[in-house]
């Protein structure tokens, strides 16, 4: 069979770019004309980044659709570029964060988000600039917490490189797979699918300069938590519990994995949250539902500072849900109480760095 330019093409129509659901030559990743000599066809393909999940594949089919067209015995060269950059090595993909804070628990349903998403906003209402990012991919919140539920990031071109632009919200720059995934829907991804949308939400987004970047992790000791240690230096990390004792049982594995060995990430202090209910009719009364000051115990177990008691209080549950966090308003009781939190996590900071080395990002497979 006599080879030309447009058969090549015809056949590189019929395979379809999972990341546009259009075809090849629809979506203009064909960067050249097709190179023929006698029986071999180079082919270049550009892509928005080496780190496109669907570059395998999609070089594959190209090459199984020209022989499938062209004949079996064509020899077929795909080349590939990239439009973006290629992404930053580890350890240099955050440069203008100046501070990075992990808050975590062992247990779920213990308030993590919402200690994570007024943290956030205390700070930025202290004059810090602020970045969030809801690391659990299975379950994100942020979105809604900070009413954005409908926002979807769109790519900028920032130094040769697409990235997505974060949503600003409260003074703070947000991120979630919430974003890009149907809020009705339960995402089904392996560990590895996880791990990679991770990445893409830390390397391949214009962050720019922040003094604190925030990340709100799932619940227990996950590949999340590794893939973050592995990929990020993380300054300290914040542990979040209620006064529960089995909720603090699994705060100190929390406490463990950072203190690891191999990871060695300092434990900036612990939070109690719902540590006394008030009744909005009652102010000055305290129910303690949960327990009595068990967190403030762990932290003298542990020797790290407890950086707050936050109570529960209907607001903030009720402010979280209408997306407009307690720590907007300072002047309430819970308001005040998370941006003693921020004072304090500031503190906490300013000293670990002057008095222990910078973080090192965990080696371990």
């Amino acid at each position: 069979m006599t080879l030309y330019p447009k058969l090549i093409m015809d056949a590189l129509a019929t395979v379809t770019y999972a990341g546009t659901k259009k075809n090849l030559v629809e979506s203009e990743m064909v960067a050249d004309q097709p190179a023929i000599n006698g029986q071999k066809v180079t082919v270049v393909l550009e892509f928005p980044r080496d780190t496109d999940p669907f570059l395998k594949s999609t070089v594959k089919a190209a090459e199984a659709a020209i022989k499938y067209h062209c004949g079996k015995d064509v020899e077929v060269e795909i080349m590939t570029e990239f439009k973006s950059k290629p992404r930053p090595e580890v350890g240099k993909m955050l440069p203008g964060v100046k501070n990075i804070i992990a808050v975590s628990s062992g247990k779920g349903g213990v308030g993590k988000s919402t200690v994570s998403a007024n943290l956030a906003i205390a700070l930025a209402r202290l004059g810090y600039k602020v970045g969030l990012l809801d690391t659990d991919i299975f379950g994100p919140s942020m979105p809604k917490m900070f009413h954005v539920e409908d926002a979807r990031p769109y790519a900028t071109e920032v130094d040769g490189r697409q990235l997505i632009e974060p949503i600003e919200a409260y003074g703070v720059k947000l991120l979630s797979i919430g974003f890009f995934v149907s809020p009705d829907t339960a995402t089904l991804w392996r560990g590895g699918m996880a791990t990679n949308a991770l990445k893409q939400l830390i390397a391949d987004a214009n962050w720019g300069e922040l003094d604190y970047f925030i990340l709100d992790t799932p619940p227990g000791t996950s590949d999340i938590h590794l893939t973050l240690l592995q990929t990020l230096a993380i300054t300290g990390a914040v542990i979040v519990s209620t006064p529960q004792q089995v909720a603090l049982a699994d705060a100190r594995k929390g406490i463990d994995m950072y203190r690891n060995d191999k990871v060695n990430v300092p434990i900036l202090g612990l939070v109690e949250n719902m540590a006394w209910f008030t009744p909005a009719e009652l102010p000055e009364n305290r129910y303690y539902i949960f327990g009595r000051e068990g967190c403030k115990q762990l932290a003298e177990e542990m020797q790290v500072p407890l950086l707050a008691q936050i109570p529960l209080v209907q607001c903030i549950c009720d402010s979280g849900d209408r997306g407009e966090p307690a720590a907007l308003n300072s002047d309430t009781a819970t308001g005040l109480a998370f941006i003693n939190l921020a004072q304090a996590v500031v503190t906490v900071v300013n000293r670990r760095n002057r008095e222990q080395a910078p973080t090192k990002i965990v080696g371990i497979k």
